[in-house]
């Protein structure tokens, strides 16, 4: 099955199930503060597991103590489709209870 650009509303639907995550320049986004460097350090490990598992891939920044990722579908030219929330799905599952920014 075909990936397709999600509509303005099927995306505004998706991002009232996450929060935390908003749509930026055509790309999801969210980041996320963490107790330590290790901690960050982790987190970005077991996104990239993530990412392998789903072959989908974001732009994924570490800082000191903080995780920041970005997304969208290149191959439908760059817009934002489910594949983007089903991958921001799983990296909540891997950080409840972390706050955004």
């Amino acid at each position: 099955m075909p990936v397709e650009p999600l509509s303005q509303k099927e995306i505004e639907d998706r991002l009232a199930e996450l929060p935390g995550w908003s749509v930026e320049d055509d790309r999801l986004t969210r980041s996320y503060r963490l107790g330590s460097h290790f901690a960050a350090t982790a987190m970005v490990i077991h996104i990239a597991q993530v990412q392998d598992e789903l072959d989908h891939h974001s732009d994924l920044t570490l800082g000191y103590n903080t995780v920041s990722l970005s997304v969208n579908t290149h191959s439908v030219g760059g817009a934002v489709t489910e594949l983007d929330f089903g991958l921001a799905r799983r990296v909540e599952d891997l950080a409840p209870g972390h706050g955004a920014h």
